[in-house]
């Protein structure tokens, strides 16, 4: 049986962690690299920084402070935040990071998918989309949630997929930070139309809904969330233990 993943998330906007709510009203949290040396500790199966702001500026990601953050931990780490060329890959990489994770970047230039996977290899090329309902219709957006593509999320995923991305980061902005659970339905769409590791992002509020997510859809692979770390609300140490005892398989 495969190893279900937890996996805190750091938005990084200048410098700092960051969360908000549907990608928008972003509030100060902690500093990175303090932040993420204590998820290396706390039982963290891997962690995933986001230079959230970098695409809507045009710039490239923070390479001082991902260096810091990769320095200071034990754990796989997937980067992402402007990365929009093969040397965005190669830079990031050599910060420290494991896996790349690339949304706007590819949604300019698809092809950069292709050309990644087969320079570092498919379990390198992390996909993240963000995706929300528009009319009913699964939707990816751009830009860190501001600016929609009009493009149908579920099609666009699996060409990703197709094209070599190993990984899929689900972005739900309906759930960002509103804590009523993971977007099941979103996410039964994407583990149905693909056939690589999906992480759930965006909704969790406590640790049930992890078992809400695990025990409704055993093809997700892990779970992703930031606030409900980031202020204690749930401690992954014991998440951990309480999913074990309700029959999910984790690293303890």
């Amino acid at each position: 049986m495969i190893t279900k993943r937890i996996i805190p998330c750091l938005d990084v906007r200048n410098g700092r962690v960051v969360k908000g709510t549907n990608f928008e009203n972003l509030g100060d949290v902690n500093d990175p690299v303090a932040l993420a040396s204590y998820y290396s500790g706390a039982g963290a199966d891997e962690l995933v920084f986001y230079d959230i702001t970098a695409s809507a500026e045009g710039r490239g990601l923070f390479t001082d402070i991902l260096k810091k953050t990769a320095s200071t931990i034990f754990i796989p780490l997937t980067v992402g935040g402007g990365i929009n060329t093969l040397e965005d890959f190669d830079r990031v990489l050599k910060c420290g990071a494991d896996k790349v994770s690339v949304n706007s970047g590819a949604i300019r230039n698809p092809d950069l998918i292709g050309q990644a996977a087969k320079k570092y290899g498919d379990q390198c090329v992390v996909i993240s989309a963000d995706v929300k309902r528009v009319d009913g219709r699964f939707t990816v957006f751009a830009k860190g949630g501001r600016e929609n593509t009009g493009m149908e999320a579920i099609g666009w995923i699996k060409r990703c997929v197709d094209m070599g991305a190993g990984e899929v980061v689900l972005n739900s902005i309906d759930t960002d930070g509103v804590k009523n659970g993971f977007d099941l339905e979103m996410l039964d769409a994407v583990c149905n139309a693909v056939s690589v590791p999906v992480i759930a992002s965006g909704g969790a509020g406590r640790a049930e809904d992890f078992i809400t997510l695990f025990q409704t859809l055993p093809k997700v692979d892990a779970g992703l969330a930031a606030s409900i770390f980031h202020f204690g609300e749930v401690n992954i140490a014991e998440l951990k233990r309480l999913l074990a005892q309700n029959g999910v398989n984790v690293r303890l």
